[in-house]
């Protein structure tokens, strides 16, 4: 029987590597995830997978941010949903979501729990 590692405030990427009102993609142990950089919001920081499941790539660092109805969103690039940056949850089908990570600014360093 395997046992899936957990790993704790990892280090993906730096301050520098982020741009505001944007989203980058970062590579940690097979993950994809797209930070997004909202300097204007609490919290500044938000991280989600960055495979589209609707679209089926992975461009969702790649969409436009933005905000529908109080909640915060990213669009994809590809067919247009948006999904939940808290949440996860795609506002135009509720079945469909992707994964949400903690993530947090340690210094200039975004962390993020896995």
């Amino acid at each position: 029987m395997s046992t899936a590692t957990k790993f704790e405030n990892q280090v993906v990427c730096t301050m520098d590597d982020l741009i505001a009102q944007s989203g980058v993609c970062v590579y940690w142990q097979g993950h994809q995830i797209a930070v997004f950089y909202l300097p204007k919001e609490t919290p500044k920081i938000y991280a989600i997978g960055n495979h589209d499941p609707i679209g089926k790539a992975n461009v969702l660092s790649r969409g436009i941010v933005g905000d529908i109805k109080g909640r915060l969103v990213v669009a994809s690039p590809l067919y247009k949903q948006h999904f939940d940056l808290v949440t996860g949850e795609c506002l135009e089908d509720a079945s469909v979501s992707v994964p949400v990570y903690s993530v947090a600014l340690a210094g200039d360093k975004v962390v993020i729990d896995f």
